[in-house]
């Protein structure tokens, strides 16, 4: 193992850390984690006798000198949000906690990384191990569960070997999934086996990690002499003093993925995996406990030759590190004799242990290490490993590579702008042995420029946590302001699932984002609850009379899709038109007014409204709303024909053309809306005035000639009804169209029309187009003649939970289906382009119908959204675990409970005895009475010996001891 190694800044075998989470003693997230390293803080609890003697241990067990009172533990791992993954209340139960909070930390990762399991398209995989369950144990002497519970679920719920397959299950992801079991050392031999599954392609994500939990929520351990636990409940890892280490408690998970497809897909790297390597110490040892120097130095330079790199460019240990006077030495020693095969330097490289912060967290414990040098990676500081004064007398540190860190410092940078680069070790009883290369994350390409508007997205699984979601968020946020915004906004949107409580909030930056989220400004903030449901879209066509100037602009200016088709279309146009459109559509401040002047002009609006509405509908088919059904108004269905696939886009535009120029050498006419139905206006009409649409149940459109559309408009104002003259220089749909019926009709035989692959609703028929309709150019030609039947056609088209989409300017048609909803039916109408009267932003406008969209359960297609942008997934809160507690107790026996209870009298009497204040004796009685009466909650209590002792007996014990000490806390609260 003395090959030399090329160091290369990549191999194509690295594996990027692209998400994790954990959570350790004295630190609930990563972020508190770090800050208890980085200030040295000890997360080992020490018990008092009374904490110890409520939890069952006896008074002769503390009165025993060898009898250390301290563990490293985790809090809350009684709680856990059962009804977000799926478990009834017996299941929770019932299950290792070791499981829950795997499964939630799983979760939790997935989410840290930016993914969403079920979006996903890739593999993803899950390594990790457990400790062994001593809440299994529980279960098992609990004669109430063995008698209810069947044996097999009970297995299932407890077993090691179930751990990762249920996270599989629940999360659905369907790459390799296996425990890992080689005590100390599993997790980090999990992440080894995660990185080869992702280089051998077997999945494309990994999870890999461990966790280690006891059913003993506050009890000690016996130390002894020459073993692994230290005698005074700290770890003084490679001290002169040092003695063994204690026993500890955690979860860590990293996400891992191969580092060109994470930097490629814009993943939030926080540190690269260079290389690992694993072994077996084999025989060759004093005993099977026993560590070996051979073997553990012939997995470091395994795993460094594997990674590519010198010795002399590793700058951090994170060491095995348990503390123990026979341990310690030997990883030195291996250490070194691995360094020194490429170099003879001296203390240049810093060492620690992260077993002197939190302990040794048995399965958890390598990741734990891995995710520690993660952060200081990440951080570009190397934390202190803390109670190291003086160094072993059995470690040579002044010949060595090492020196033991015991101050935060700040990481130097290799020099030849070699990133900093770290090992990490992990060494299981039993000899299995595994370490890792690490080098600080590459410099990534910086996101691209977004659109000045965001869409931010959030939902939960039940109104409270959509509550705790947004003020995660937006605390988020204002702790980092430095943010950039469009990724927020992307994370969101591809790295959450989405759940039935939703909520949307469109903003240009990220002051404008707390300010809003924090307020709940109901004009922006916008939530709803959507049950999983088929919610078919139609797209509404506008028609003549909706268009404006600058309609549209900010799309043209900031969405490359929208833009693409403007210009598409405006370059096939202009042989037709002799100008290009742009100019008219969006004119300079100078050319404002002529523009609108033009845009009057029925051979300029006709073309003008179909490129926008055309532009419109590929824009939102791009972002994956895509239409069931169409409906167009007048002009409107030509667009709907050409999206339907019955005139190609060049055909559909030279008959748009065609059709304005024919009507523009028509004689001028007007139109005139009024507020009645169609039977009201029959007897109005003569041969000067047509029906010329009935677009709602009182709303219907009168053209002819001018004069007679003047007449008919004071006639009407006399009578006293509201009517309105509409912007248009022709009388559409009405007599005056005859004389062009048969020019038209002859354009249209030059064209190849075909079948409509959508369906559409006709405005001649008022009901769905047939083919045999679409393919006929006469069909298309008394289009120009005939009355408009749009409100028989939304009528026809119209279906429960249905959502109208009104793809045009302005709100015209939307407002016309409205007045066709029944209620009940979920019906939903938006518009996709503001009103000329609405003084905000197009593309805020267009954000905040696409963010109704997904509240209402449309499922929008991201990749379409961010097509031409470069995007960064980020590390933002993830979901907020609403956790219960679901717990079962050791079945006690009567001589246990009235220990137990003995002790609790106990308490009560030596608190008369003591100085304490109140306030603690009111803490500790309050705890022994949750304590005791947690036994009656749960029905656990039986007595496997005495059979003439029944729950009831003994139950009846508990309560008189908690009506005692009830009576002692009413005393004291009355102090």
């Amino acid at each position: 193992m003395n090959s030399p190694v090329v160091s290369t800044l990549k191999n194509g075998s690295e594996i990027a850390i692209i998400g994790l989470t954990g959570r350790f003693p004295g630190a609930k997230n990563i972020d508190e984690f770090w800050n208890n390293l980085q200030n040295g803080i000890e997360s080992v609890s020490f018990f008092t006798d009374e904490e110890l003697l409520l939890s069952g241990v006896s008074s002769s067990v503390l009165s025993d000198s060898n009898y250390v009172k301290a563990q490293a533990t985790l809090e809350d791992v009684e709680f856990f949000d059962a009804s977000f993954f799926g478990f009834n209340p017996r299941e929770a139960e019932i299950t290792d906690p070791q499981h829950r909070l795997f499964l939630e930390c799983a979760w939790e990762a997935l989410e840290s990384a930016g993914y969403d399991s079920e979006a996903y398209k890739g593999t993803v995989g899950v390594y990790a191990g457990s400790s062994l369950s001593t809440y299994l144990l529980s279960v098992y002497l609990n004669q109430n569960i063995i008698e209810s519970i069947d044996p097999h679920q009970l297995q299932i719920a407890g077993d090691k070997d179930y751990l990762t397959t249920r996270v599989s299950y629940k999360l659905n992801l369907e790459g390799p999934s296996y425990t890992v079991q080689t005590a100390c050392s599993t997790s980090l031999v999990a992440i080894h086996l995660a990185c080869q599954s992702l280089l051998n392609v077997e999945c494309d994500i990994a999870l890999a990690g461990g966790v280690s939990i006891s059913a003993l929520r506050k009890a000690g351990y016996f130390y002894t002499e020459g073993g692994i636990s230290s005698p005074d409940g700290h770890c003084r890892a490679f001290d002169a003093t040092a003695q063994g280490t204690v026993s500890g408690e955690g979860v860590g998970i990293v996400v891992l993925k191969r580092l060109e497809e994470a930097l490629a897909d814009g993943d939030c790297i926080h540190a690269v995996i260079k290389g690992s390597a694993i072994n077996n110490d084999g025989s060759f040892k004093v005993s099977y406990t026993a560590p070996r120097i051979e073997t553990q130095a012939k997995v470091i330079r395994t795993a460094q030759i594997i990674a590519e790199v010198e010795p002399e460019t590793i700058t951090y240990i994170e060491a095995h590190g348990t503390g123990t006077p026979l341990g310690d030495p030997i990883e030195i020693a291996a250490l070194t004799q691995a360094f020194r095969s490429s170099t003879q330097k001296k203390g240049f490289c810093a060492i620690g242990s992260v077993k002197t912060n939190i302990g040794h967290l048995d399965a958890a414990a390598g990741v734990t290490g891995l995710i520690k040098t993660t952060l200081a990676l990440k951080h570009k500081q190397i934390p202190p490993s803390l109670h190291f004064q003086q160094p072993s007398p059995q470690i040579d540190f002044v010949n060595s590579p090492f020196y033991v860190n015991n101050s935060l410092s700040d990481w130097t940078a290799n020099i030849n702008g070699i990133p900093r680069r770290a090992g990490v070790s992990s060494f299981g009883i039993g000899g299995t042995n595994a370490h890792v290369i690490m080098e600080e994350a590459p410099v990534v390409e910086p996101s691209g420029s977004s659109r000045p508007w965001q869409l931010l997205l959030f939902s939960a699984k039940t109104s409270t946590a959509i509550e705790t979601v947004t003020t995660n968020i937006a605390a988020h946020l204002q702790q980092h302001t430095s943010l950039n915004l469009a990724d927020v906004a992307y994370t969101l949107q591809v790295g959450r699932r989405a759940f039935n409580h939703r909520r949307m909030v469109v903003c240009q930056d990220i002051d404008d984002a707390v300010k809003v989220l924090s307020s709940q400004d109901p004009q922006r903030v916008f939530t709803h609850y959507q049950k999983p449901c088929n919610r078919p879209v139609v797209f509404m066509f506008s028609g003549q009379g909706a268009q404006y100037v600058n309609m549209g602009r900010e799309l043209y200016q900031s969405e490359p899709i929208f833009r693409e088709q403007v210009d598409e279309c405006c370059q096939l146009l202009k042989p037709h038109i002799g100008l290009d459109l742009r100019t008219v559509l969006y004119p300079g401040e100078q050319q404002a007014q002529q523009a609108t002047q033009q845009l009057l002009e029925t051979a300029i609006t006709q073309p003008a409204l179909f490129v926008i509405e055309y532009a419109l509908a590929q824009l939102w088919m791009a972002w994956g709303v895509q239409p069931e059904a169409m409906i167009g108004h007048s002009i409107g269905e030509y667009v709907a024909a050409c999206v339907a696939g019955v005139f190609s886009l060049e055909d559909a535009l030279a008959l748009v053309v065609t059709r304005g120029q024919l009507m523009q050498q028509l004689p001028t006419g007007g139109m005139l809306a009024v507020p009645l139905m169609e039977e009201e206006i029959e007897h109005l009409l003569n041969d000067e005035l047509s029906l010329a649409g009935s677009n709602a149940p009182s709303l219907s459109v009168v053209a002819g000639s001018i004069k007679a559309i003047d007449d008919l408009q004071n006639r009407l104002i006399d009578q006293g009804v509201d009517c309105r003259r509409l912007h248009t220089s022709h009388a559409f749909h009405s007599w005056m169209m005859e004389p062009i019926i048969e020019p038209f009709r002859a354009q249209v035989e030059k064209i190849n029309l075909k079948a409509p692959q959508i369906p559409f609703v006709s405005n001649v028929t008022g009901t769905w187009i047939t083919q045999q309709e679409a393919t006929n150019p006469s069909y298309w030609a008394q289009h120009l003649r005939q009355k408009v039947r749009f409100g028989e056609g939304i009528s026809k088209l119209l279906q429960p939970k249905q959502i109208l989409l009104e793809v045009g300017p302005g709100r015209t048609l939307s407002t016309f289906a409205r007045q066709h909803i029944e209620p009940d039916t979920q019906q939903v109408v938006l518009s996709s382009l503001r009103h000329p009267n609405d003084q905000q932003s197009d593309l805020a406008f267009l954000l905040n119908t696409l963010g109704q969209l997904w509240l209402i359960g449309l499922q929008v297609n991201w990749s379409g959204f961010y097509a031409h942008e470069r995007r960064h997934r980020l590390s933002l809160p993830t979901y907020p675990f609403e956790r219960q507690r679901y717990w079962i107790e050791p079945a006690l026996t009567r001589e246990d409970q009235l220990l137990l209870n003995k002790n609790a009298s106990q308490i009560i009497v030596d608190e008369q005895e003591k100085n304490y204040s109140n306030i603690e004796k009111v803490d500790i009685i309050a705890s022994s009475i949750v304590n005791s009466s947690d036994k009656i909650t749960d029905n656990r209590v039986y007595d496997q010996e005495d059979k003439n002792i029944d729950n009831a007996e003994i139950e009846q014990i508990i309560n008189q001891q908690i009506e005692i000490m009830s009576q002692q806390l009413d005393l004291l609260l009355m102090e």
